[in-house]
């Protein structure tokens, strides 16, 4: 699998990319919130409903996500009894925590490693749907307790919103359906899609290029810390450990379950801790500092298993 190493290696340098344009100048810290928007409102949705359209749907639904949900679970029953019962934070503040350790950067970088790393986008495509239609309203719910029936219907929803949702699951459709769309149709979707991963990851290395680590831990203190370090360690090593010894993967599915678990915490965190004013500081934190993290720990974890 050394060709999937020197796949990552390219994902690698066009990070490397993003970050030295920003330190030179040529563009601002402030552009990565543009380059992002327009990975997720246009490119991205592009790249995923053309991917899941023609996609087989074996690879969709692939025990990648039963991977994912263990890493998940085990960083949640971690943070959520330190945080709440030894630290005394309340329940806001401790849902954010949670979610920043567990919810993954699946619909930005999580694609860009699927398509260029792994060679199949539809890998991470149960991780997405998961975490926006199930992980998403739950969390919102946890964050703001509804007062009435609208409110949680609003709450349940609000991810059917989602570009990514929306393009994911019309992808499903025609996968589950058989239809073929005609390539005229399906070109500009295409074309549009290829630029996703580039755009992302120039995003990426863009916004790596502000802050220092020492910043960024500190703007969270130790729920920072803890949260990063159970999604940088704890994740990656459960669902690799689930996927080796429970699921028997082996190959390329082995390393897509790990490396999927080791994508650093989904900016969509920090966005729901804005929306709601519940710990934004610790969100932020935690997703800088994770990120800043994540390509060296992903670029180990596939020269060991690549």
């Amino acid at each position: 699998m050394s060709g999937v190493f020197a796949a990552f290696a390219a994902l690698v340098s066009v990070v490397l990319l993003g970050y030295a344009v920003g330190r030179l100048g040529v563009l601002r810290l402030p552009d990565e919130l543009v380059l992002s928007r327009l990975a997720f409102y246009v490119t991205l949705p592009a790249l995923l409903f053309s991917t899941v359209a023609t996609a087989d749907l074996r690879s969709i639904f692939s025990p990648v996500l039963l991977t994912s949900l263990a890493g998940l679970a085990a960083a949640q029953l971690v943070y959520v009894p330190v945080a709440r019962l030894r630290w005394k934070r309340d329940r806001r503040e401790t849902t954010v925590g949670a979610i920043a350790s567990s919810y993954v950067n699946a619909g930005i970088l999580g694609i860009a490693v699927g398509v260029y790393v792994l060679g199949d986008g539809a890998l991470v495509v149960p991780i997405v749907l998961f975490q926006l239609l199930v992980l998403a309203p739950i969390t919102f719910l946890l964050l703001e307790p509804p007062s009435a029936g609208r409110s949680v219907r609003q709450a349940l929803l609000r991810p059917l919103r989602n570009p990514l949702t929306v393009a994911s699951l019309l992808g499903l459709v025609f996968a589950a359906s058989g239809i073929e769309i005609p390539e005229p149709i399906m070109r500009p979707f295409d074309l549009v899609g290829a630029a996703a991963v580039p755009v992302v990851l120039i995003a990426y290395g863009l916004s790596l290029s502000g802050p220092g680590l020492a910043d960024m831990a500190r703007q969270g203190g130790k729920d920072v810390l803890l949260a990063v370090a159970l999604k940088s360690t704890v994740m990656p090593a459960v669902a690799y450990l689930t996927a080796a010894h429970i699921l028997h993967l082996t190959g390329t599915m082995l390393l897509a379950a790990t490396l999927f678990a080791a994508l650093p915490t989904a900016q969509n965190v920090y966005v729901y801790a804005r929306q709601f004013n519940a710990a934004p500081h610790l969100a932020r934190g935690a997703v800088l500092l994770s990120t800043s993290l994540a390509v060296p720990l992903m670029a180990v974890i596939t020269a060991l298993l690549a």
